[in-house]
């Protein structure tokens, strides 16, 4: 009975044991709201861009370090958060014009693959499904991988920062308000930076 009862006992220890890189591999982050940056450019009557920011989002994600996988992936972004250090043009990114945030309050991006460069693992890119205002399209983003380090202070926690850019056409999610006349831009400059801890 005690020769069975090690054995037993091994055999849980080495399942235990098998099953934990596994576990570490696939990563839960969560991006950190204190550093997370979500900007736009977009044309302005061809003088200049424009260039703006939404002030609320979340997200997270699940990345394997060891194979540079993705496995899933999400942010929210809250629609009437947007900002262009102007009132009165804020007001009117928040009307039926374009973010309509009354009825669409929230971006959704959900993240469906990634592919990384073969030349530099930490560059790539990301497909995905944009959801704004109701409509939902794929999507690309050119991808930069940055530092993945315990934080030298505060949370100290390991944290991975992601820098990401990508070029949509507003028009194709039914916004197209200024377009025809060329008064708002049909293309729209998005960058995100941020950091993101591991959970």
């Amino acid at each position: 009975m005690k020769l069975l009862s090690k054995v037993r006992t091994t055999l849980a220890t080495l399942i235990l044991a098998s099953s934990l890189p596994a576990l570490a591999e696939n990563a839960q982050y969560r991006i950190d709201e204190d550093h997370f940056s979500i900007g736009f450019l977009v044309e302005h009557i061809g003088y200049a861009d424009t260039l703006g920011q939404f002030l609320e989002a979340e997200g997270s994600f699940v990345y394997d370090e060891a194979a540079n996988e993705l496995r899933e992936g999400e942010v929210l972004v809250q629609a009437d958060s947007v900002f262009t250090n102007h009132d009165r043009r804020d007001e009117h990114l928040r009307n039926d014009d374009f973010l309509d945030a009354d009825e669409h309050a929230t971006i959704r991006f959900e993240a469906t693959d990634w592919q990384p460069e073969d030349d530099d693992p930490r560059r790539g890119t990301l497909e995905g499904k944009l959801t704004l205002l109701g409509e939902t399209r794929p999507v690309s983003l050119d991808v930069t991988l940055n530092k993945a380090a315990e934080y030298p202070f505060g949370h100290g926690e390991y944290t991975l920062g992601v820098s990401a850019r990508t070029t949509i056409r507003r028009s194709e999610w039914g916004m197209t308000y200024g377009v025809e006349r060329n008064l708002v831009g049909d293309e729209v400059d998005l960058i995100f930076e941020f950091e993101a801890i591991r959970e």
